[in-house]
């Protein structure tokens, strides 16, 4: 459990259609094998330490005739931003994704100080 000791505490959400491999014939439709892509989140504001981060699938569109697998996750998190990362592999036919995110942490503040 993280504990929030900060008085100034930030929410930040997106959404994003991560890819549409349908329309171009891109590697999540028309390729086998473990397969992954990766979207640069970046916050508007800077947090003050590293925050929570949950991310879900809001939309997925896969062909019937293969088995679904799939795996959504945030990596390399930081102050300023993570990787949304969404990777399937074997005969996984994906046409498109939409991710969410949401992400909780705590913000600087003007009382904030160090003395070295």
């Amino acid at each position: 459990m993280q504990r929030l000791n900060s008085n100034t505490i930030g929410i930040t959400q997106g959404s994003r259609v991560l890819f549409s491999d349908f329309i171009d014939d891109g590697p999540m439709w028309t390729g086998t094998g473990p397969r992954e892509h990766r979207f640069e989140v970046d916050f508007a504001e800077r947090f003050a330490a590293v925050p929570n981060v949950q991310v879900s699938i809001s939309m997925w569109d896969s062909d019937q005739k293969t088995n679904q697998r799939m795996d959504i996750s945030a990596e390399n998190i930081t102050e300023t931003g993570f990787d949304l990362v969404f990777r399937t592999w074997g005969d996984t036919r994906v046409a498109r994704v939409r991710a969410n995110w949401m992400v909780i942490g705590p913000l600087p503040n003007e009382d904030d100080w160090q003395l070295y």
